[in-house]
């Protein structure tokens, strides 16, 4: 049986990678605490999941992300709705809008904290705060790139308003809402870990910081291993999802 390229190069690409990082180690012999050899972070890696001491802290984790991609998820949604049948209020909050995302995140974390603790609350809402505006663009530019031609057949047929959204709009604008919430579910994991490593007992992020301040760089790595395959693990869950929703296409 002949494996595609594609799936040949989803196992050749790590394997390769692994390998130019032990090479390195070994060639110019990279003290531990620096560069740990593979090796030494697989095992690390076995021991936290075998041990189950990650568990809990990936359950935290992934709860963060969950929770607050699809609260901004919601809000990004709604508002593209709104302000895509309303130009004239787009041009009003725009300028708003746009200062909001443009604030560096990494500093508008401690006032989250401030505001709001350093429970689980603070956390959400930075990554509601990530999410939030690429859905929200997404599903603006995707409802209005409905084709014209389109709508005047939905006037021909006389459908309602409800109609019109439900068989023509929503379906043409699903590959740009998708857009979005695959930028928003990256940014949902970064914002989770942001979160964890300014605060909190609990998580990947913790895990990380844990390991940085006590010099653990095989811990580090295997958190920083860990983290990047949550990740795409989450845009993968929804590529396959907009697969689906796409297949008539």
């Amino acid at each position: 049986m002949r494996l595609h390229p594609r799936t040949l190069m989803i196992f050749i690409t790590p394997a390769v990678l692994i390998g130019l990082w032990w090479g390195y180690v070994t060639l110019f012999k990279v003290p531990p605490f620096i560069l740990p050899p593979p090796q030494m972070v697989g095992s690390e890696l076995v021991r936290l999941f075998a041990g189950g001491t990650i568990w809990p802290h990936l359950g935290h984790t992934l709860g963060i992300i969950v929770a607050g991609f699809l609260l901004g998820t919601m809000g990004g949604l709604l508002l593209g709705l709104v302000l895509a049948r309303l130009p004239g209020l787009e041009r009003m909050i725009a300028p708003y809008l746009l200062f909001i995302q443009t604030a560096p995140k990494i500093a508008l974390a401690p006032l989250f904290i401030l505001w709001f603790g350093l429970g689980i609350t603070s956390k959400i809402i930075l990554v509601v705060s990530l999410v939030f505006f690429p859905v929200m663009i997404g599903t603006v530019l995707g409802l209005r790139s409905v084709s014209p031609a389109m709508l005047e057949l939905s006037r021909i047929l006389h459908l309602s308003q409800r109609q019109r959204f439900l068989r023509i709009e929503l379906p043409a604008a699903v590959p740009e809402i998708f857009s979005g919430l695959k930028v928003g579910a990256v940014q949902a994991t970064i914002g989770a870990i942001l979160a964890e490593w300014l605060s909190g007992g609990t998580g990947l992020g913790y895990l990380m910081v844990f390991a940085g301040t006590t010099y653990k760089a095989p811990l580090l790595f295997a958190m920083v291993i860990v983290t990047a395959l949550l990740g795409i693990a989450v845009y993968q869950a929804l590529a396959q999802c907009e697969k689906w929703l796409l297949s008539w296409r």
